[in-house]
């Protein structure tokens, strides 16, 4: 599990400031913390840990010296400066269901042999105790043939007793389609245009 350092934020110094200075603002949340905990944290040192954690991840959160083991919940990603700004984590209490998501990645795109690959869910949502959280969920496309899909019952999160679902087990995540189905369509397309010109042209 990585570990996070973080500080607890002075509120009478605007976030506009600590973002200047390097730091990504954040609150920490939970049944045990009374409102939460306004913090601060490292830039440099909170890019190094989302590198391998995502929302929906488990991580341990040091503040100012007391570890807590806490789910990443929202990542506020400002994407005209290609920064984080604003983060929130919800402290884990032991025997306590959480709702999570887990990111759903496909794997081996260049492996497939012809096909589209559609993804059609980006994430799982579900609910589950600190010990069955999963914050990844991998999908091996190369093993799909044309017409296939995969469904969220079809994952291993489903099967899981320690986790409840919440989205759709019918739900499709992932489909198959043949390429040459397009192509075609649009070859259609472009010959009946061309024959419905014609035809005025000789009107005329």
């Amino acid at each position: 599990m990585n570990t996070l350092k973080a500080e607890r934020r002075d509120m009478s110094i605007k976030a506009k400031r600590l973002r200047r200075e390097g730091f990504v603002t954040g609150n920490v949340f939970g049944k045990e913390i009374k409102g939460s905990i306004p913090v601060k944290i490292d830039r440099l040192e909170l890019d190094k840990v989302l590198k391998n954690s995502t929302k929906g991840s488990q991580v341990m959160l040091n503040v100012d010296g007391q570890e807590m083991d806490v789910l990443i919940k929202e990542i506020d990603f400002n994407s005209m400066k290609n920064q984080v700004e604003e983060i929130d984590f919800q402290q884990l209490v032991k025997g306590e269901k959480v709702h999570s998501v887990a990111e759903v990645i496909l794997r081996n795109h260049e492996d497939h042999a012809g096909g589209i690959v559609e993804q059609i869910l980006n994430e799982i949502s579900y609910k589950a105790l600190p010990e069955s959280l999963v914050d990844k969920i991998e999908i091996d496309v190369s093993k799909l043939k044309i017409g296939d899909s995969v469904k969220v019952k079809d994952l291993e999160i489903a099967s899981d007793p320690g986790i409840s679902l919440i989205t759709d087990p019918e739900a499709t995540v992932v489909v198959v389609s043949a390429a040459k189905n397009a192509d075609l369509a649009e070859s259609d397309s472009g010959e009946g245009e061309g024959a419905e010109t014609e035809k005025k042209a000789a009107e005329k």
